[in-house]
């Protein structure tokens, strides 16, 4: 779909248009789009994760233990903070990546009373070769976009997340 033709979006805009004449409507097309936006992009990623036997949260363990350096070991509640969820949540988490081989629970060297997750090195190829191929659907969908239209979004998204997240001023 080219910029000019009309999408669903426009369809409610439209609607909400005639019927209420009175609102101003060029916020609810942006967020509209935006949201439109996020739900395709999350199944094309959602794709890649399946195809390679992982969920999104899975993926995110992962990730988050490859992203943080050799020896690619972190205690559970870092994990859980990071990624923002509950500690009965990553439990759950990690016990199917474990029992998938992907990840161990370990003595913390320094608090035996303690455990760190640690990748496997199943673990370490299966998250190498599935953030490469996520990297490539992430940089395939913005493919229409000019070089300077993909940093004039990403600038755009980066004033309008921090306006709005927590903590913003």
């Amino acid at each position: 779909m080219g910029e000019t033709e009309q999408d669903p979006v426009d369809a409610i805009v439209g609607q909400w248009s005639r019927e209420r004449p009175d609102l101003e409507l060029e916020a609810m097309a942006v967020i509209g789009r935006l949201g439109r936006l996020l739900v395709v992009a999350q199944r094309e990623i959602e794709e890649v994760f399946t195809a390679h036997g992982l969920q999104r949260g899975e993926f995110d363990v992962l990730a988050a233990l490859r992203r943080s350096g050799t020896p690619f070991e972190l205690n559970p509640s870092v994990l859980a903070d990071t990624l923002m969820m509950s500690r009965a949540g990553m439990t759950g988490r990690l016990d199917r990546l474990e029992s998938a081989g992907v990840v161990r629970r370990i003595a913390d060297a320094a608090d035996r009373r303690a455990v760190r997750v640690a990748l496997t090195d199943a673990g370490r190829t299966l998250i190498d070769e599935v953030v490469t191929a996520h990297t490539e659907n992430e940089t395939r969908m913005l493919s229409v976009l000019s070089a300077q239209d993909r940093q004039d979004l990403d600038r755009i998204a980066r004033v309008l997340l921090g306006s709005l997240e927590p903590g913003a001023k």
